[in-house]
């Protein structure tokens, strides 16, 4: 089999935190009293960002339970919705028809896997977010971040028991991001550029529904509700690959986008001769 990459679609945006942000990161060396729920960041500049698994992982679990698909396959301890070999329910015949295997991705042992779709890159924290936060007219709690204690209370002794969290606080703004997606055909059919179009709304449903739920940890208890802004969408076709790349849309809003998502598909079409 010979797959060829047709074209590349590039999706840049920013990341707006609404209510403070929590995504886990190694808490190393607490001291008593200290914040034992420390948010991720970079280990060089102590920079908090939105690691891409927690943003491609995020996303694929709420498309599975929007569209009501069973988790059937555990990597890493966590259970997905996936393809299975030797397996008639999960085997090929499903794997071709299920629009969220090839943009997410599925195991590459399998015999007739072919490559993931949708590349999800990490996320820093913007220019502008950290010198507010640097700002000595701002007070955060730590450097570039907050600290929400939250209580639990016994239901027998009513007894408090005060537990520190770090969180990026609501405002912040995460990026330039980037999520780039991989149209690909192939000489035997197991990949269709047409079918790999249309696959890519998934992701922009994907994204709409993370704006609905949370990003990171504690999101029923108020923190993580996210909003993508500053939206672009650029095509690089297979011919001419390294020209400069065809400009798909600028949205501000995901709501923006969404309202011309089959606009967006057609032209994607279009321009690659679908």
């Amino acid at each position: 089999m010979s797959i060829q990459a047709v074209g590349r679609v590039f999706l840049g945006f920013e990341i707006k935190v609404e209510t403070g942000l929590h995504i886990g990161g190694t808490n190393a060396g607490i001291e008593i009293g200290g914040v034992d729920n420390a948010v991720i960041r970079d280990p060089l500049t102590q920079k908090p960002y939105i690691p891409g698994s927690s943003l491609k992982g995020k996303i694929r679990s709420l498309v599975e339970k929007q569209q009501g698909l069973k988790p059937n396959a555990n990597i890493g301890g966590t259970w997905i919705h996936s393809s299975k070999k030797n397996d008639e329910e999960y085997g090929e015949e499903h794997y071709k028809k299920c629009p969220v295997c090839r943009v997410f991705g599925v195991a590459g042992d399998l015999p007739f896997a072919t490559p993931t779709r949708l590349l999800v890159r990490d996320t820093i924290l913007s220019i502008k977010s950290a010198k507010l936060l640097e700002s000595p007219d701002v007070h955060t709690d730590l450097r570039y971040t907050e600290v929400k204690t939250e209580v639990s209370i016994d239901r027998v002794t009513s007894a408090a028991n005060p537990r520190p969290v770090e969180r990026v606080p609501a405002g912040a703004v995460f990026g330039p991001g980037e999520m780039v997606y991989t149209i690909y055909s192939s000489d035997d059919g197991r990949c269709n550029a047409k079918q790999d179009v249309d696959h890519l709304g998934t992701l922009f449903e994907g994204m709409a529904l993370l704006e609905h739920d949370y990003l990171g940890g504690m999101g029923s208890r108020g923190s993580g509700k996210v909003a993508f802004q500053n939206i672009t969408l650029s095509l690089r076709k297979q011919d001419g690959y390294f020209a400069e790349p065809d400009m798909i849309g600028q949205f501000d809003s995901l709501d923006k986008l969404m309202t011309e998502k089959d606009a967006i598909l057609n032209k994607i079409r279009t321009s690659l001769g679908l």
